[in-house]
């Protein structure tokens, strides 16, 4: 004889199949679950990471930046000191300059002519006096344009005057100081430019 099964199979075998989904969603999920922890901890490793290498490049940009200042700094004393350095020479070179200016203007001065004042700025000299003509005048400009130390007289002033019983000429003259060894270099150095 054929059996009968009369208890509700189709409603066992269905709340089966629900308690398997409901396993296996939920073994799903916990498997999405530990996916995303594991690509959030990498992913948090590697933000680390690079944090870690963004603050190495600030601080050894801060440590650049700050040698960048120390070197301008040096590089500013180290202009500084060549300026002063320059002047040094400079001042070394010219000292004999000014006992050879006083020579050159003893030695220009023609008779009939007689300073009262004499400047001196830089290489401009300017002369003030009196001379007994302007033909005194006229050689005493000839004689500094010979001079190795002055160049490039130019009369500013003259006035005819009456001194006493005398007619006098009032001069100011301005000239050039130049240093013969330092023309000189100046004139061979130009010749051997071409």
């Amino acid at each position: 004889m054929a059996e009968i099964n009369l208890l509700p199979w189709r409603e066992a075998l269905r709340k089966k199949k629900q308690k398997d989904f409901a396993v296996q969603a939920v073994l799903v999920m916990a498997l999405a679950a530990v996916l995303v922890f594991l690509a959030h901890m990498q992913i948090q490793a590697r933000i680390d990471a690079q944090e870690g290498r963004n603050a190495f490049l600030q601080k050894q940009i801060r440590k650049v930046n700050q040698e960048i200042r120390e070197i301008r700094d040096l590089e500013s004393t180290r202009e500084k000191l060549l300026a002063r350095m320059n002047v040094i020479q400079e001042l070394q070179q010219n000292r004999p300059l000014s006992v050879h200016l006083m020579d050159q203007l003893v030695r220009t001065l023609p008779d009939g002519v007689y300073l009262d004042s004499f400047t001196q700025k830089g290489n401009e000299l300017t002369m003030k006096g009196v001379a007994e003509s302007n033909a005194r005048v006229s050689a005493y400009m000839r004689n500094i344009d010979a001079s190795p130390w002055m160049a490039d007289p130019r009369l500013e002033v003259i006035e005819n005057r009456k001194l006493g019983r005398n007619r006098v000429a009032v001069f100011t003259l301005k000239a050039k100081l130049v240093n013969p060894r330092t023309a000189g270099e100046d004139s061979q150095g130009t010749e051997k430019a071409p």
